[in-house]
């Protein structure tokens, strides 16, 4: 569900990104952290919103990622730009559609 084509600069389209929060009790703290280390990982600007919210979110920040009060069921959509962009956005939503590796 990305478009890694469209990682060239900061200036360019964002790279997007969506999946679905499978976990039973959303996106609580254990998973969260895990989404926020991956994206630490990367150089790129990451930013998350769930479904219900226009808000778009730092994703290497634990408690802006914990605040977003994801539900189980919810999508969440992804968007990065910079270096690694591409690469980000796919790791990210591989992450969720495995359920965080729980």
């Amino acid at each position: 569900m990305t478009d890694a084509a469209q990682e060239t600069s900061p200036e360019t389209a964002p790279v997007t990104g969506e999946a679905v929060v499978r976990d039973p009790t959303g996106l609580h703290a254990r998973p969260a952290v895990k989404l926020t280390k991956l994206a630490k990982g990367f150089d790129a600007t990451i930013e998350i919103r769930d479904e219900r919210n226009d808000r778009w979110i730092n994703a290497k920040s634990p408690n802006a990622v914990m605040k977003l009060r994801v539900a189980s069921g919810d999508s969440l959509s992804i968007r990065a730009r910079g270096a690694g962009a591409g690469p980000a956005v796919a790791a990210m939503v591989a992450l969720i559609e495995r359920n965080f590796d729980g």
